[in-house]
């Protein structure tokens, strides 16, 4: 009797775990996301590991698409061969950094290894780039590479050409672009001082559990990347770019109206004018007073105005040199109106009547 008891509860048992696991053919077993706290300090324990037993070797080849490429390898010869986490905080350059990024309502710090800044200018996180990269798990493996060709990328992670991976977004905007020459012959143009580095990312800031060709889920990943140019983007198409309505200045710009990813959000993050709950670069009405931003920013009939667009640039620009038969001067940026009717155009750090509710236009 007690053994019929026993190989019946057996077979009980054989019997849920079955069906636990497949009731039909055709259903699809939904298995949930691991807890986002503990799966960063998995992903962050090993890529400090990683950091600790690899070192780097850098091309330094100026003008050749070869120029900071770089290889890292396991240490063998420690001698020799300094970490990757030795050059944590260095005051010169290969340089280990760090950045704290707020995501899924916790804060990851990501590393990343600056090579080279660059000399021209840093995009926003919403911005497009144009850059060649080099991506590999923390094995070793390569799984993905532009193979030295540069191509556009859209930071934000909508249309054709965005980027799926939160990490690129949070490091880019930590480097610079770089110089290009004019064209030659066969149309090659070649970048110099261009913004090189390395990201190493925990997986809650890239593919997460979603596995990806060659990606397994769960994957921290090593990016190499060189950023060649950008291109400045105007999401709500309000005549001013994003990078133009960072309004504490840190090089972010973020939408977090979405209470359920982001239910915390540091209040310094926030680049919000008129507190409405639209960050200004999503707000065509960026300080509240009823007129939109795009009515305030253009030229007024007969204003000692220069230049050939119909609205204030941010700031007074010079003629750009890629157009010789264009002049695009413009002496003028988006004024300011003090409140004796005082109209300033030009002092840094005067505040632009697009984000001053007391003054909407020129008369």
């Amino acid at each position: 009797m007690n053994k019929f008891k026993y190989y019946f509860v057996l077979l009980l048992a054989g019997i849920a775990i079955v069906s636990c696991n497949k009731k039909d053919d055709d259903e699809v077993v939904v298995v949930p996301l691991r807890d986002y706290t503990e799966q960063y300090k998995a992903d962050n324990d090993s890529i400090i590991k990683y950091l600790n037993r690899n070192y780097i070797t850098v091309t330094n080849a100026p003008g050749t698409p070869q120029d900071q490429d770089v290889t890292i390898s396991k240490i063998t010869d420690p001698a020799t061969q300094p970490s990757i986490m030795s050059y944590l905080n260095s005051e010169t350059f290969p340089k280990l950094l760090t950045r704290d990024v707020y995501n899924d309502n916790i804060t990851y710090k990501v590393y990343y290894l600056v090579l080279r800044e660059g000399t021209g200018h840093s995009p926003v996180n919403t911005d497009r780039v144009y850059n060649t990269y080099v991506g590999n798990l923390l094995n070793g493996t390569q799984f993905d590479s532009s193979n030295n060709i540069p191509g556009y990328w859209d930071l934000d992670g909508l249309g054709d050409r965005g980027v799926f991976v939160d990490g690129w977004k949070e490091i880019f905007p930590k480097f610079k672009t770089g110089t290009a020459s004019a064209p030659d012959a066969s149309g090659v143009v070649t970048y110099n001082n261009f913004g090189a580095g390395v990201m190493f990312l925990p997986s809650g800031l890239a593919y997460y559990g979603s596995s990806q060709t060659n990606i397994p889920a769960y994957s921290p990943l090593v990016f190499s990347f060189k950023l060649m140019d950008l291109a400045r983007i105007d999401h709500d198409r309000d005549g001013v770019f994003d990078f133009n309505e960072d309004v504490n200045h840190d090089g972010y710009v973020y939408d977090f109206s979405n209470k359920t990813l982001y239910p915390n959000p540091p209040a310094n993050l926030i680049d919000d004018t008129d507190g409405d709950g639209t960050p200004d670069f999503l707000d065509i009405d960026d300080d509240g007073d009823g007129y939109t931003t795009l009515f305030e920013i253009t030229k007024p009939t007969g204003a000692p105005v220069t230049g050939i667009s119909k609205y204030y640039p941010y700031d007074p620009i010079p003629d750009s040199p890629v157009t010789p038969n264009i002049d695009e001067t413009e002496t003028w940026g988006i004024p300011a109106v003090a409140s004796d009717g005082t109209v300033d155009y030009i002092s840094p750090g005067r505040l632009r009547l697009h984000v001053d509710k007391n003054h909407h236009a020129i008369k």
